[in-house]
């Protein structure tokens, strides 16, 4: 064995015998370590409150999905004030906003309540459009009026105005009051008058002793 061998023999077992500089190494590597990883997953859990930075990235259209619809809501309520500042309310099994630019609502399962002269009143309908702004409701279909005092007014295809007490169409309409059913190209009704207004081909058939049974 020769003289070099000898020499890196020597200094391997120097290296690993005990309390060498190994073992020396290993002892300080046990401490820092530890603290070296709890200093970087404190640094980590701080960043967040520490960065003054705004983050921003790149989204693109042809991978996200775009909601169609702006606001869903199920079982709402919409509350306001008619011209003299008594109350009414919309209720509706859901609405929909489809755009911010417009401030109309899609009303399904509608029914609205406002308070006439003689008490309140109730309006009912399957469907509508409710205006926001001009705090009116456009019924495509059937709309039932009554109040409690035995008033009743069914008819179809008209804007009923919250603010005002009134439905008026500019279509031809079809329904029925407590004295009878009628048939005309437009209607006007004026709910807290209790006034009913045919233009246009009207056609109206009187129930006999109507207003007596009223």
């Amino acid at each position: 064995m020769t003289v070099t061998t000898e020499h890196i023999k020597t200094k391997r077992q120097q290296f690993a015998s005990p309390g060498g500089s190994h073992d020396r190494n290993i002892r300080w590597l046990r401490v820092l370590l530890p603290l070296g990883v709890g200093a970087l997953g404190a640094l980590l859990a701080l960043a967040p409150f520490t960065m003054s930075g705004e983050l921003s990235f790149v989204l693109d259209k042809d991978s996200v999905d775009v909601a169609k619809e702006r606001m869903r809501v199920t079982e709402a309520l919409y509350r306001g004030e008619d011209s003299q500042g008594r109350p009414f309310s919309i209720k509706a099994g859901s609405a929909v906003q489809k755009s911010s630019r417009e401030a109309v609502v899609q009303l399904k399962d509608l029914s609205a309540r406002i308070l006439l002269n003689d008490g309140p009143a109730q309006i009912r309908a399957g469907e509508g459009r409710y205006d926001m702004d001009r705090e009116d409701v456009k019924v495509p279909g059937a709309v039932q009026v009554e109040s409690a005092s035995g008033y009743r007014l069914t008819t179809n295809n008209v804007t009923v105005d919250l603010k005002g007490r009134t439905l008026k169409s500019d279509a031809p309409v079809e329904g029925r009051t407590n004295i009878g059913t009628f048939r005309a190209d437009s209607l006007k009704a004026n709910m807290s008058e209790r006034t009913v207004t045919l233009d246009g081909n009207a056609k109206l058939r009187i129930v006999q002793n109507g207003l007596r049974v009223q």
